[in-house]
C-alpha cells in the first residue's frame, strides 16, 4: 500500500557539476545526471559529467544527504550495445544510487549483472498504464517509473492505485506533449533520432540566418520558424515550430510553454507520488538553484500544512522568469473538456 500524503522526493536536473551542487544546496531530495556521450537523452555539447565529475558530484551529493540518479535512458545501439553496457558498469563503479533506463535489453543487462542495482523506469520508456509498468517491474525489477506528460490527473492516481512500483511525475519545465520515446519529427529531419542520439535537434543542424523579415530557425534546412528583430527565440524544435495551416501561421502542435504543476501539488501528494521531478539539465545552474529552492519550499509547505496550503507569488514570479515563453501551463494534468 502506498504512503499516500509523505512528503515526495524532490528530483532536481545537474547538467554540471556546479548545477549540482547549487540543486544539493538548494534542497534537492536526489539530483539526476548523465554521461557525455549518446547514453543519456541530453547529449549537448558542453554539457554532462566525465568520471571524474560524477565522482565527485556523488561524493558531494551523499555527504549532504542527497542522492545521484545517472541516466542512460536513450535506445542503446542494437550493433554495438557496448557503450551502455559501460556506462552501466561505471555508474555502479562511481557509487550512483539508482539508473533512469528505457532500454529492455539494458535493463536485462542490469538485472543479470547487477542484481542489486537500483532502476528507475525512465520516461523515455513511455508506460502510461499500470499494466506497462507492471511488466517492466516483473521482468526487470524496476522500483520507480517517471510517468509520460501526456497523462491526467486522474489517469496518475489510478497508475498509483494498481502498481507497486514508485511513481514519479514531473512536477516543472519543457513540456513534451508527445509519447516520449517514440517521437519520429527530429529524426524525419535530420536523421538522427531523439531516442537514439539523445538530442531532439543535434546542434549540427540548428542554423540561424538573419533576413530582411528577421532571424529564421532552421532545422537541417527545415524552416521551424521565423522571429522579429526585438522577439525572443526559443532552441528550434520542430514540435515548437510555426509553420503556416490553411492561411494561417501559428504553433501547429505546442506553443514554448512550460508545465507548472504548483497549483496541484496537494492533489499529487495527496494520491502517493513518490518523487516530483523538475527538467532543465540543459539549462544552467541560476534555473537550477532558483527554481529548486521554490520547489523545496512548496513541497514543505504541502506536506506540513494539510488543507492550508497555497501557491506563493514569489514562487510564481521566480518561475514565470523561467518558463519557457514566459507562460506556463498544467499541460495534460488538466483537460476541461472531459
Amino acid at each position: 500500500m502506498k504512503d499516500q500524503g509523505a512528503r515526495p522526493e524532490l528530483v532536481c536536473p545537474a547538467g554540471s557539476l556546479r548545477a549540482l551542487q547549487a540543486a544539493v544546496d538548494a534542497g534537492a531530495d536526489a539530483v539526476y545526471l548523465g554521461l557525455k556521450d549518446a547514453t543519456n537523452a541530453r547529449n549537448f555539447a558542453g554539457l554532462n559529467f566525465d568520471d571524474a565529475q560524477v565522482r565527485e558530484g556523488v561524493a558531494y551529493a551523499h555527504a549532504r544527504g542527497a542522492k545521484v540518479l545517472m541516466a542512460l535512458n536513450t535506445f542503446a545501439d542494437a550493433r554495438d550495445p557496448g557503450p551502455w553496457r559501460r556506462a552501466v558498469d561505471k555508474a555502479v563503479a562511481l557509487g550512483a544510487d539508482a539508473l533512469i533506463v528505457a532500454d529492455t535489453a539494458v535493463m536485462a543487462y542490469c538485472r543479470d549483472t547487477h542484481p542489486a542495482l537500483r532502476l528507475h523506469l525512465s520516461v523515455q520508456a513511455s508506460a502510461t498504464s499500470h499494466a506497462a509498468i507492471e511488466f517492466y517491474r516483473q521482468r526487470y525489477g524496476i522500483q520507480r517509473a517517471v510517468l509520460p506528460r501526456v497523462l491526467t490527473l486522474q489517469q496518475v492516481g489510478n497508475v498509483i492505485k494498481n502498481t507497486d512500483v514508485d511513481i514519479e511525475v514531473f512536477g516543472f519545465g519543457s513540456l513534451c506533449v508527445m509519447v516520449e520515446g517514440r517521437c519520429a519529427l527530429s529524426s524525419y529531419a535530420t536523421g538522427q533520432s531523439p531516442n537514439n542520439a539523445g538530442v531532439c535537434s543535434p546542434p549540427s543542424a540548428v542554423r540561424w540566418q538573419e533576413g530582411a523579415a528577421g532571424v529564421q530557425a532552421r532545422l537541417n534546412g527545415v524552416l521551424i520558424d521565423c522571429y522579429a528583430p526585438d522577439e525572443p527565440r526559443g532552441y528550434p524544435t520542430l514540435c515548437k515550430g510555426r509553420f503556416d495551416v490553411q492561411g494561417e501561421r501559428d504553433y501547429a502542435l505546442e506553443e514554448p510553454t512550460s508545465l507548472n504543476t504548483l497549483a496541484i501539488l496537494p492533489e499529487l501528494i495527496g494520491m502517493g507520488v513518490k518523487a516530483i521531478k523538475i527538467e532543465g539539465r540543459q539549462r544552467s545552474a541560476a534555473y537550477v538553484e532558483q527554481v529548486t529552492r521554490v520547489w523545496r519550499a512548496a513541497i514543505d509547505q504541502a506536506a506540513a500544512a494539510v488543507g492550508r496550503y497555497s501557491v506563493q507569488p514569489e514562487w510564481s514570479a521566480t518561475l514565470a522568469r523561467h518558463a519557457e515563453g514566459q507562460q506556463h501551463t498544467l499541460g495534460a494534468y488538466n483537460r476541461p473538456w472531459r
